[in-house]
């Protein structure tokens, strides 16, 4: 039969023990300690970037902003040509807002000059750029079809505006008059009188272009009573 061991026997073995496991743990920590401070220090990284970029974008935003509102300020006051390299800078923003709106004032500014060509090919590029709002890109579709309406085959201001030619839709005043006037070049009268009449019962387009409308629709023959809630011109 074994003896037990005596007392002194079990202090040493409890301080062995206590060593043993005080190696372990020290151990653990060499190599699990010193990843969860790289881990946790990786994070704290990653997260003090984002915040950067965060105070970044909106610092950015803020000085955008306030170029646009001067450059804007300045255009109407008649002073294009101090607002023209502000738009040009603009105009490569990394804010889409800020950067379609510089190119739209761009467009404008070439219209002014007679540029007709290089006014449609700016509003085209803004319309086919797709990090743009859609918003924005409507308008600028809108624009680009009324400066070439003159030189468009009738189907193609038909095919290019049928998105935006629809009641309800925020440009069914101007896409829906162009669309009709093109039905009529193609001999539809039945189309364009149909269009005209939806546009002079619109309750949310222009007054000039439903009354526009309303006169068109009644020399088609077509009825173009303005709806109870359309507030006259």
């Amino acid at each position: 039969m074994a003896l037990p061991p005596a007392p002194a026997d079990k202090a040493f073995m409890r301080e062995v023990d206590e060593e043993l496991r005080r190696d372990q743990i020290a151990t653990a920590w060499q190599r699990f300690g010193r990843i969860g401070i790289v881990a946790v220090l990786a994070g704290l990284i990653a997260l003090a970037g984002w915040l950067y970029w965060q105070s970044r974008q909106q610092a950015r935003a803020g000085a955008d902003g306030e170029q646009l509102q001067a450059a804007f300020d300045q255009l109407q006051a008649g002073q294009a040509q101090q607002a023209e390299p502000t738009l040009a800078t603009l105009a490569k923003s990394r804010g889409d807002g800020y950067r379609a709106l510089a190119q739209l004032a761009q467009a404008d500014l070439l219209l002014g000059k007679n540029d007709s060509k290089g006014a449609a090919a700016k509003f085209a590029g803004i319309a086919a750029d797709a990090s743009l709002g859609q918003p924005f890109r409507d308008l600028a579709l809108v624009r680009q079809t009324a400066i070439e309406f003159d030189t468009l085959p009738p189907q193609q201001v038909i095919e290019r505006l049928r998105p935006l030619a629809v009641a309800g839709n925020p440009w069914f005043g101007s896409a829906g008059e162009m669309t009709a006037v093109a039905h009529l070049r193609q001999n539809r009268r039945d189309l364009a009188g149909k269009l005209f009449g939806q546009i002079a019962k619109a309750e949310d387009v222009p007054d000039s272009t439903r009354q526009r409308a309303v006169q068109m629709a009644g020399l088609l023959g077509v009825d173009a009573a303005p709806s109870a809630g359309a507030t006259p011109s």
